[in-house]
């Protein structure tokens, strides 16, 4: 019983590391790969960046947009 006593802390870690860091990102690689499936062409989308733009082609790999500068 000493011995399980001395991994129970470890373990705790373990588990409270998978519900915080793992699954939070597992969820949000779901959900970008639901958001990239349903996009479609002349869809408006804004990048990571900030960068407003709207998607000219699509693909299984990627996709193409045009940036647009508001000039």
């Amino acid at each position: 019983m000493g011995d399980i006593g001395q991994f129970l802390p470890m373990i705790l870690i373990f588990v409270v590391a998978y519900f915080f860091m793992i699954r939070p990102q597992m969820k949000r690689q779901k959900d970008e790969k639901k958001f990239t499936a349903e996009l479609k062409r002349g869809d408006r989308v804004v990048t990571k960046s900030g960068l407003h733009g709207k998607i000219m082609e699509l693909n299984d790999k990627d996709f193409s947009c045009i940036i647009e500068t508001m000039a």
